[in-house]
């Protein structure tokens, strides 16, 4: 049987700040921490189970006696604290500077050169929250065809329109030539298309989110496992994330259908790597400070653990991760510089303390190891320490 590995990456889940977290203004964020504390206690027994309580001293969490998986935490080397930044880490490529933010907007020059080459002008260039944004200028585009353009403490260059307005292959294609445009000094990480429909006071953004990130500057994970002919799979937005190069992804609206698409995944693939991002914890509750919310999502999700790990086979290793943290407990509605949990699933796992990783890219490494091929990027493999013997 072909062995495979499942990277699933609970979009902004983080478990404590980072030793260098005082350099983002991040330090007191603890997205796990500080929501069991919110809540009361987290009631999530499989999770529980599986060893999260070994991770890191989480209020309702038992450090279990017999965890039936692996455990660790994983700190982030790269420059940054964004899901590009955090998901490349992952596959072996670390960052020495962190993408730009335009906490003022993005300069003037660079917007008339979008409207130009876009052939639409431009409203807003500000700096909020995509609901607000839509709020204050979702009139206005609707009565002159405009683009909203926004960004947020993020490095990203969000694009709104009004579907009845502007069809989404017309958004998608200007994404397209801001995603040309932005090259170095103002090399932003992600293009953000933000379809959207509806009326004034009530406008909704769609499922049909795009996002253009820029292409990573090294060889991943995903380009090794390409040139050995080994399959690769994405569920959400990780295709995106890596500019489409070397996977491809099931786009999924929410937690709930990333569940359902991860399991199609194993159904189907006999061989190889599964990579997901459930990204509502992050895009709903992180970013809009929902700690009930993010509670919720964490309940339903230990709710799915157990069908997730009944799908795995003989020669199946599952990683649960993050990416970053986006702790809603804070003021501040941006991401936060932290660690994120590392917990190992497997029937030929060792329940075992993996220790405290130095960087992101120990798991990358890990998983090339496991299919087989050479690449470790900027990583060191914790196989050994992970198989029984």
């Amino acid at each position: 049987m072909n062995k495979r590995a499942i990277i699933l990456v609970l979009d902004g889940v983080g478990i404590g700040a980072a030793p260098d977290a005082a350099a983002y203004g991040d330090v007191g964020s603890n997205t796990l921490g500080n929501v069991a504390r919110a809540v009361g206690g987290l009631d999530l027994p499989n999770l529980q189970g599986a060893g999260l309580g070994r991770v890191a001293p989480l209020t309702g969490v038992a450090a279990v006696s017999s965890p039936r998986a692996a455990w660790g935490i994983m700190r982030p080397a790269s420059a940054g604290k964004d899901s590009t930044t955090g998901h490349w880490e992952i596959a072996g490529v670390h960052l020495t500077r962190p993408f730009p933010t335009y906490p003022n907007g993005f300069p003037a020059a660079l917007v008339e050169e979008f409207a130009e080459r876009s052939g639409r002008a431009v409203l807003g260039n500000v700096v909020g929250s995509g609901t607000e944004v839509l709020t204050r200028f979702g009139p206005e585009h609707e009565r002159t065809g405009q683009w909203i353009l926004y960004t947020s403490a993020d490095s990203v260059f969000q694009i709104a329109a009004h579907e009845t307005v502007v069809p989404p292959v017309a958004l998608y294609a200007a994404c397209s030539v801001a995603r040309q445009m932005l090259v170095a000094p103002n090399d932003v990480s992600r293009v953000i298309a933000r379809p959207f429909t509806g009326q004034p006071g009530a406008y909704v953004r769609t499922a049909g989110r795009r996002d253009f990130a820029i292409a990573p500057p090294e060889q991943t994970l995903l380009d090794a496992l390409e040139a050995a002919g080994i399959a690769r799979v994405g569920v959400g937005k990780i295709d995106d994330l890596f500019a489409g190069r070397a996977i491809r992804s099931e786009h999924t609206a929410n937690n709930a259908a990333g569940l359902g698409a991860i399991h199609r995944a194993l159904d189907a693939l006999d061989g190889g790597l599964v990579f997901a991002n459930l990204v509502d914890f992050d895009q709903l509750w992180g970013h809009r400070n929902d700690v009930a919310g993010f509670y919720q999502g964490l309940r339903a999700f230990d709710v799915a653990l157990p069908a997730i790990e009944a799908a795995l086979r003989e020669d199946d290793l599952l990683f649960l991760t993050a990416d970053h943290g986006n702790d809603p407990t804070t003021p501040t509605t941006d991401h936060a510089r932290e660690c994120v949990p590392l917990i190992a699933f497997g029937s030929r796992v060792r329940a075992r303390s993996l220790g405290e990783r130095s960087t992101f890219s120990d798991l990358g490494a890990t998983v090339a190891e496991w299919l087989g091929v050479d690449f470790r990027g900027h990583g060191a493999s914790f196989l050994p320490e992970l198989l029984r013997a």
